[in-house]
């Protein structure tokens, strides 16, 4: 696999956020996945084994706080790094309980976005 075919899915149920980002991150190199829920996420992200997932903390149905705990408790996926977006102001307390690795709070400009994701694809 090339460096040039980072993956990210991004799980949204904000198609404008989405289309910025899928722009945003194409004109990057990445190829980006959307979701506008997280049902069936371990289904959805193992199709795809990505670099970095972005989580709305106000995905349909369950949530991003229990979409990310379910993708924590997942052997094969744990490692994947989760970021954790959304316009509540206790946006660091919902990441860490959630089990993400950053967060990012809305709305973000677009170097922020390339920041966090940049730094959690680091760490691996």
């Amino acid at each position: 696999m090339s460096d040039t075919s980072k993956k990210i899915i991004i799980f949204d149920d904000d198609e404008d956020i989405l289309s910025i980002c899928n722009y945003i991150l194409e004109e990057q190199g990445w190829e980006v996945h959307t979701h506008t829920d997280c049902n069936n996420i371990i289904e959805k992200v193992s199709a795809v084994i990505p670099d970095v997932i972005l989580m709305d903390n106000w995905i349909p149905d369950a949530g991003g706080i229990i979409a990310t705990q379910t993708l924590k408790k997942d052997e094969k996926l744990k490692a994947i790094p989760v970021v954790y977006f959304s316009a509540n102001s206790d946006i660091q307390l919902l990441a860490d309980h959630a089990g993400a690795e950053a967060y990012l709070a809305k709305p973000f400009d677009l170097e922020e976005l390339e920041k966090v994701i940049n730094s959690v694809l680091v760490k691996q």
